[in-house]
């Protein structure tokens, strides 16, 4: 049986003990540090203080809506310092892989979007060409003119090569026809992220996740991923920072990709923080697909460590 999580709240001793043991925390964000646009009491404190402590803090979120200044800017105007260099986000993953790793030969290399624009920030700054995202010629119904397009081809833009699902506030049936035409044309299937929920507001909505899911039940074809779990991002973390994966601990909301993410990427660590999706009854069934090492119950509990 799985050794279940440590709880660390309230236990000053044990809250020592855990921060002696890592010099990197990754931070999820939407359900660690904020929910939507409320910021979770105590976190500019917490984030100063695990600082003060010689601590590196690194921003790991699976929301492709925003690029990595967009996050930069809304950490600044919660009062969190940040440089955009500590920020990773599921669509600078997607633009990274397409413009370094996958490098599809011109011209059949152009990108068809479905989200936001986060995701066409990051492929901008790649130099990689794309289609669709917020273009507001899409965000209509579907026409008679638009079935005749897909059917013969001539709504679709031979150069497109790949189609990337992220989260998007203006699906339609018009862009899940497009990306589906694409991906049975050869296209090949990407996705940020596969969140199936979005934490906000105190509660939840539809997540990028949940976006993919009819392609997937169109093409039969699971899309490649790059938000956590996703090894493509650790990889990337670890590059960047030259971090020690034995002395660096995970810290999410979330089992099936924050905790899942940090067991998988062979960490020293996980920390759970019940703020968010997951709570103790999830870690605790049979069948978990992850189980934290640690978990407090918000994360500036980690506050209580003894000076």
């Amino acid at each position: 049986m799985t050794q279940l999580p440590k709880y660390l709240t309230g236990d000053s001793a044990a809250l020592n003990e855990f921060l002696d043991k890592f010099d990197v925390f990754l931070l999820d964000c939407d359900g660690v540090l904020w929910s939507g646009d409320h910021v979770f009491e105590g976190i500019v404190e917490t984030l100063e203080f695990l600082r003060s402590k010689g601590k590196r803090v690194v921003f790991v979120t699976n929301n492709s809506t925003k690029s990595r200044h967009d996050y930069q800017k809304k950490l600044t105007a919660l009062g969190i310092p940040s440089d955009v260099e500590e920020i990773f986000a599921s669509a600078y993953s997607s633009a990274i892989y397409i413009s370094r790793i996958l490098k599809l030969p011109a011209p059949k290399n152009k990108v068809f979007v479905i989200g936001e624009s986060g995701i066409e920030s990051e492929l901008r700054t790649e130099g990689v060409s794309f289609i669709g995202g917020t273009d507001p010629a899409l965000r209509r119904d579907i026409t008679p003119d638009d079935f005749n397009g897909l059917a013969d081809g001539s709504l679709l833009d031979p150069d497109v090569g790949i189609v990337l699902a992220g989260l998007d506030f203006h699906i339609n049936y018009l862009k899940l026809a497009m990306g589906f035409q694409y991906i049975r044309r050869g296209a090949k299937f990407l996705a940020t992220n596969l969140d199936s929920t979005l934490p906000m507001n105190h509660t939840f909505f539809p997540g990028a996740g949940s976006i993919s899911v009819p392609l997937v039940n169109m093409t039969g074809e699971s899309p490649l991923a790059f938000g956590k779990p996703s090894q493509a991002m650790m990889d990337a973390i670890e590059g960047k920072f030259k971090l020690d994966r034995a002395r660096t601990c995970m810290v999410g909301d979330r089992l099936n990709t924050d905790i899942q993410f940090g067991i998988q990427g062979g960490l020293g660590g996980t920390l759970a923080v019940l703020t968010g999706v997951s709570k103790k009854e999830h870690w605790e069934a049979e069948d978990a697909v992850a189980v934290p090492a640690y978990y407090v119950d918000k994360l500036s509990d980690l506050r209580g460590a003894a000076s």
